[in-house]
């Protein structure tokens, strides 16, 4: 199992980076067009969709409204705000769902009900990173995004497994403790600050208003990369299976890797339009 994840990051790595950090704006859009939509092909057996053929139906759907949404926010760049604002209003009520599971399965456990929260998913990712790459210092933006899930699943793997007693969502996903969470905020309020630091010697000055909207921008978004985690794991132990797929030897599918950014990039975004952040050109 661990040579598996070794080759596969080994292969994965070089594809991520280049595909994250170097394509042009359009490339870039198909790039994460494509991530997500393996992503719904992941999410139909988790909807409950078992036959291939259902499969790639939904995946299809899913990569149309990629497109429906690209052609419109062109035309209509202004509706932005409500994509990600929908977006993030659904990590709302995904913490209501995580609350209440399992006795509120009965809100969601219908196949088209949970294909439709696929989407709710899915869609308000690709309109987050397409943001973001679109802001000045696109790649750092991203960078930092990638960090703030990092320092979050880091500080709360080695603070759960010394501290974690108490469990965070023990019907959900119980490996995850309190421990681990605030071990997780904790990583992610470092990771904060050095990136101000980094920001105000090498990129811009940082004035105090910018550097308190980026601590909030940053624990927002460290709290719903958990929530993220936190939904997936919900509708794959509803389900009955462990990973999404076996696309990835050795780390399960392609939505067991991309469950927090998927949460993260998004609310990301929301926030930076929200509260007027952003890196000068």
């Amino acid at each position: 199992m661990f040579k598996q994840r070794v080759l596969t990051a080994l292969v994965l790595a070089p594809v991520m980076i280049v595909g994250i950090f170097f394509l042009p704006l359009k490339p870039f859009a198909f790039f994460i067009a494509a991530i997500a939509t393996l992503g719904a092909w992941e999410w139909a057996n988790i909807a409950g969709y078992q036959r291939t053929w259902s499969r790639v139906v939904y995946a299809l759907v899913v990569f149309v409204c990629l497109y429906i949404s690209a052609r419109f926010l062109r035309v209509f760049p202004e509706w932005l705000i409500v994509y990600l604002a929908l977006g993030t209003l659904w990590w709302a009520i995904a913490f209501a769902l995580v609350q209440s599971y399992p006795s509120g399965t009965r809100l969601w456990q219908s196949r088209p009900i949970r294909a439709l929260l696929g989407l709710c998913v899915l869609v308000p990712m690709w309109v987050g990173f397409m943001h973001l790459k679109e802001q000045p210092h696109s790649s750092l933006l991203i960078f930092y995004v990638m960090l703030i899930v990092w320092g979050a699943d880091t500080g709360a793997y080695f603070s759960g497994k010394r501290w974690g007693n108490t469990k965070l969502a023990p019907e959900v996903s119980p490996g995850k403790s309190w421990a681990g969470f605030w071990g997780g905020f904790a990583t992610t309020l470092l990771i904060a600050l050095l990136f101000g630091l980094y920001i105000d010697n090498w990129v811009e000055p940082l004035t105090l208003e910018n550097s308190w909207k980026l601590l909030a921008i940053t624990v927002v978004t460290m709290v719903i990369s958990v929530l993220g985690d936190l939904v997936e794991s919900m509708m794959k132990r509803y389900r009955g299976i462990k990973d999404s797929s076996s696309l990835l030897p050795g780390h399960g599918g392609v939505l067991d890797r991309i469950d927090s950014m998927a949460a993260a990039v998004p609310v990301f975004a929301f926030c930076m339009v929200v509260l007027d952040w952003g890196l000068s050109p």
